[in-house]
């Protein structure tokens, strides 16, 4: 391993535990390379804001519309501030995405369900405003990592939270989980155990229990040298699930990054260190890897569902 990995890895594991990193990362990130809207409110409580990224071009390419994704930052359900996660938005968003970031309610002010309901809210309003933002409301992902990717996940496989705002998972074009806590019961983690208010915590409240037939297709990454939650049995077991259900998933594992680097290898500055991690999400959202500009233009890979 030399320094300069390192390094990258280092300051990639800062940027994930919430630490001044994370603003170092984002100021070595483009500030040209996309639009941004900030503060936009999708539900009247303080933490129901979002930022959106926007490609520069005004016109979506002429083979398809752009994708829209919405993503959900992790924290263990209770830290976490849209802002920090610039580097997601600035990494798609250059490559011709949609990006919606929100915050949501966090625990201990708030427990499960409060957080998956703001998720499904902040979705909903993706999908509302996808044409006004230039992107295809048939082509919306969710998208979240860690603590995210439950979010994401409970999202598309539960249908009690989209139909509570008027929509419906079937509106979805697919989810995405960076290691993702799928299957968590019983619940050691006190902090956890305050979100979801264990032991009371309900069976419903995991994805596993929700994988259908009627669930989107998934793509589900995992770190290999994940010790925080185990690729095993939440990823592995959401895969077993979804597809035993006739549900197309694809399983991408990184053998060199871990819990944190998986999603920081996202950033511009370290996508270097151990992916490559962003081709087969663009892939999946139906763009290539190279941002506008460099010769490759994006595609719509996938019919409208």
């Amino acid at each position: 391993m030399t320094l300069h990995f390192s390094w990258a890895a280092a300051l990639a594991g800062a940027l994930l535990a919430g630490c001044s990193p994370a603003r170092i990362v984002n100021g070595l990130v483009p500030s040209s390379s996309y639009r941004s809207e900030a503060g936009l409110a999708y539900g009247p409580q303080p933490r129901q804001r979002l930022d959106v990224y926007r490609p520069l071009a005004d016109r979506p390419p002429a083979d398809g519309q752009r994708p829209l994704v919405v993503f959900f930052y992790g924290g263990n359900w209770t830290t976490g501030e849209r802002a920090d996660y610039r580097f997601v938005g600035e990494a798609l968003a250059a490559r011709g995405a949609v990006v919606v970031i929100p915050d949501y309610r966090l625990s201990p002010q708030a427990t499960y369900p409060a957080f998956v309901s703001d998720s499904a809210r902040a979705t909903r309003w993706g999908i509302d405003n996808a044409a006004r933002l230039g992107a295809d409301p048939r082509q919306v992902f969710v998208m979240g990592h860690s603590a995210g990717a439950y979010l994401a996940a409970m999202v598309a496989l539960d249908a009690r939270w989209l139909r509570a705002d008027g929509g419906d998972p079937s509106q979805l074009a697919g989810w995405i989980g960076l290691a993702g806590p799928y299957d968590f019961l019983p619940i050691g983690d006190p902090r956890t155990q305050a979100a979801f208010e264990w032991p009371q915590t309900a069976p419903s409240s995991q994805p596993l229990a929700h994988a259908s037939a009627a669930s989107p297709p998934a793509l589900l990454m995992v770190a290999a040298h994940d010790r925080l939650v185990d690729p095993a049995r939440n990823t592995g077991r959401m895969a077993e699930r979804l597809r035993a259900a006739g549900v197309k998933v694809e399983v991408r594992e990184f053998g060199d990054l871990d819990h944190v680097t998986l999603i920081g290898a996202i950033a511009k500055p370290l996508e270097w260190i151990g992916g490559p991690v962003l081709p087969p999400l663009l892939a999946f959202i139906g763009l290539t890897p190279e941002p506008p500009g460099s010769g490759a233009q994006p595609a719509s890979r996938r019919a409208p569902r």
